[in-house]
């Protein structure tokens, strides 16, 4: 599959259209029949008054795609449902996957950013590209990113990985942070082992990214080597870390997300 990013379609296409239509994080799919399925513009023909904005995101296979919100007052259509995102990671292939994050992320703009941050005045959409503008003060706003850094810290023949208190489900992973002002990914490697277990890190290396739609992420992936220092957790974040071997390890994330691939990095490697 092959997604080309645009903000406006092209001029005259008529052809089948994705709507990636949420409802907070749930996404509209098909589930009658076998799999999974993203519904087309037809399958959703009911839901004309139910849908709230329209965003062009791209043409995905040729195929126009376009993200919308559905109130609360409107009936989901038979053999449809709403799912959770996190669960459409491993069921998605990665390219669908990342449309997919590209609209959660597009709506979540837009709802926070109704009004100006700096004058208070209700913003627009611009016309001529994605972003919203203060008719007041002239503000511009676009869609926000917050970086994040995720991380395989390896000794030998064994990963750190910890629970966090954050996480819904109760599984291990590598571990991860937000990226501050001023640092490089690098540093933020270092500072978040550092502050989450207590252990220095060496020969930091990129291993990948993904979208991360919760809400407005995006996960930049490294391996590193331990260097020093014994396991120390901050109590406030995470709750539990250890070292493990490939050939034991505890419950960790679903195929599909960027800390399941790094596991599986190591496992691969390892074995």
């Amino acid at each position: 599959m092959r997604f080309i990013a645009s903000f406006i379609p092209a001029a005259g296409h008529s052809g089948p259209e994705l709507w990636f239509i949420f409802r907070e994080d749930g996404l509209l799919v098909k589930t009658a029949g076998a799999g999974v399925e993203v519904p087309k513009a037809s399958d959703i023909a009911g839901l004309q008054s139910g849908r709230v904005g329209r965003h062009y995101l791209g043409a995905l296979d040729g195929v126009n795609c376009y993200a919308s919100d559905m109130d609360e007052e409107s009936a989901c259509p038979d053999g449809m449902s709403f799912m959770e995102m996190r669960m459409l990671f491993g069921i998605f292939d990665d390219v669908l996957a990342g449309v997919a994050s590209r609209a959660f992320q597009v709506l979540h703009w837009e709802r926070t950013h109704q009004f100006c941050g700096r004058c208070g005045c209700r913003t627009e959409a611009k016309t001529d590209e994605r972003a919203r503008i203060c008719p007041q003060c002239g503000l511009i706003n676009y869609p926000e990113l917050s970086p994040a850094i995720i991380v395989a810290v390896i000794r030998g023949k064994e990963i750190i990985l910890a629970r966090s208190k954050r996480f819904r489900y109760a599984f291990y992973s590598v571990l991860a942070g937000f990226v501050e002002p001023g640092e490089t990914f690098e540093e933020t490697v270092k500072r978040e082992v550092k502050e989450e277990v207590g252990i220095e890190v060496k020969n930091i290396r990129y291993f990948g990214s993904q979208p991360w739609p919760f809400p407005n992420s995006v996960m930049v992936g490294f391996i590193a080597e331990y260097e020093s220092g014994e396991i120390r957790i901050d109590g406030s974040e995470i709750t539990e870390a250890a070292w493990f071997s490939a050939d034991n390890l505890p419950a960790v994330p679903r195929k599909g997300s960027i800390s399941r691939s790094l596991i599986d990095y190591f496992i691969n490697s390892r074995l």
